[in-house]
């Protein structure tokens, strides 16, 4: 498991803890269902039980973790509503943003684009995955931005934490070919300008994890809940 090194000049003890807890959980290192000591993580990060207490509730708070009555504090499984519900936000959002800077994608803009496809196949060669998932994340952060409402991927970013922990088991699974050629259609149909092609090549991409989720959800049903 990554270490954790707490910045006394830094947020909060509680937040750092926090933030690592809240990597770890959606990389999937710490695994639907695993459970979490209080006493292990604070000595793991150096720290007392009372900012490990702080993250735990945090962490309930937001899903990511369930407190079980007598038992401890546990690894919250995966919504599978919550998946749907952040990838039906994003289809809506993200083909209007496409269809917008499709209209005025300049050449910048576009070698960007280019140049990360070309970092994206380097990472799938290589199968660093992590690398490749932050990558594809980066490519939507950027085409937000591009549009002019790097703001709304903010937002966006606040409401898909389930789905980014399904993102990080399929990429584990799944060729990341189908999704990089996915990104070129994006790339060429802004190329051309073209908005409705911009639009439906994104649709099509977003709606990629319809086809994954009944696979995992089959080989993986004890990390998944309604």
């Amino acid at each position: 498991m990554d270490q954790i090194r707490i910045n006394v000049s830094g947020n909060s003890t509680a937040q750092q803890v926090y933030n690592w807890l809240h990597g770890l959980i959606l990389r999937g290192v710490l695994e639907p269902g695993a459970r979490l000591s209080e006493t292990e993580i604070a000595q793991q990060a150096g720290v007392s039980r009372q900012p490990v207490r702080e993250a735990f509730i945090r962490l309930t708070a937001t899903g990511l973790a369930e407190v079980r009555p007598q038992r401890g504090t546990f690894i919250g499984r995966i919504s599978v509503k919550a998946v749907l519900s952040a990838r039906l936000i994003r289809e809506a959002v993200e083909s209007d943003l496409i269809r917008m800077l499709s209209a005025n994608a300049g050449t910048d803009v576009l070698n960007r684009l280019e140049q990360q496809l070309v970092a994206q196949r380097k990472a799938s060669k290589a199968q660093d995955v992590e690398t490749f998932i932050t990558l594809d994340d980066q490519f939507h952060h950027d085409l937000a931005v591009a549009a002019g409402h790097g703001d709304v991927w903010d937002v966006l970013e606040g409401l898909k934490s389930q789905m980014n922990r399904l993102r990080h088991i399929t990429a584990r699974v799944f060729d990341h070919q189908k999704l990089i050629e996915q990104h070129e259609a994006i790339v060429e149909s802004l190329h051309r300008g073209d908005g409705e092609a911009a639009e439906q090549a994104m649709r099509s991409h977003l709606r990629e994890v319809l086809n994954d989720l009944p696979a995992i959800t089959k080989a993986k049903p004890e990390f998944f809940t309604d």
